[in-house]
């Protein structure tokens, strides 16, 4: 089953576009736990920090999974539609159950709602919904073409693919668009050094937790790149090139 190449790539870019959604969704828009939300001693600051580790693996799994496929239509060898929209599907759902049985009840590290009285309703429900039935529709999909399908992917569809997917990861890293707050999380966590870097970039402090790693901060939106040369090592809705080598630095 997995000797067809269309079939592994595939999954492995549909796996990346689940974690994607599950962390766009969950972690950023609904807010419904972070990646660590149920592991002891874990502050904000490291639940930050693990959410972008977190997305900075599904990076690398998109980015192999768009290489391979890229590598299948290069050689001139099939890439069935059918087939692939099937893998994906498959990859997606997968990531989904993997999540449920491995994060929710293995290893316990969260839940879809941590805040719900009664987290294992919303697991369940988030598994069928967006584990089982993608990879049903799945095995459907290859039932009915017999395992291939018999359509070509045209460049168009495979470029389609390329800017989802590529736009899903961008997403990740936007900050909301009407709002004029930010979050930063400081490497130096010193009330000097953070007081310092507010007042060199005309910031104005919002909120910030008693260690001083993580604060909600009015600044202008041209200033919040200048954050980052005042320690900043993660500023929210300025995307993700400065902040990874600055947590390289930590």
């Amino acid at each position: 089953m997995f000797r067809s190449p269309t079939l592994r790539w595939g999954l492995l870019l549909g796996f990346a576009l689940g974690g994607f959604f599950d962390g766009i969704v969950l972690h950023q828009i609904l807010q419904w736990h972070h990646l660590l939300s149920l592991v002891p001693g874990v502050d904000l600051r490291g639940q930050i920090l693990w959410d972008g580790y977190f997305h900075a693996l599904m990076y690398v799994l998109a980015a192999l999974g768009l290489w391979g496929l890229w590598r299948i239509y290069r050689a001139g060898l099939p890439l069935p539609g059918q087939a692939l929209s099937a893998a994906l599907l498959g990859g997606f759902g997968g990531w989904h159950i993997v999540d449920s049985v491995l994060s929710h009840w293995l290893l316990g590290i969260h839940r879809i709602r941590v805040d719900s009285p009664n987290p294992l309703a919303w697991d369940l429900a988030w598994l069928v919904g967006f584990g089982l039935a993608p990879v049903a529709l799945a095995w459907w999909l290859r039932r009915r073409n017999g395992g291939d399908g018999a359509a070509s992917l045209s460049r168009a569809r495979l470029v389609a693919i390329l800017i989802i997917s590529i736009a899903a990861g961008g997403w990740a890293l936007r900050g909301p668009t009407d709002a004029s707050t930010t979050t930063v999380v400081f490497r130096d966590t010193d009330p000097a050094a953070v007081f310092a870097a507010l007042d060199a970039t005309e910031a104005r402090l919002i909120w910030g937790d008693p260690e001083m790693g993580v604060l909600v901060l009015d600044v202008p939106e041209t200033n919040r790149w200048r954050l980052y040369r005042h320690g900043a090592l993660l500023v929210s809705g300025t995307g993700g090139p400065a902040g990874c080598l600055n947590w390289s630095r930590a």
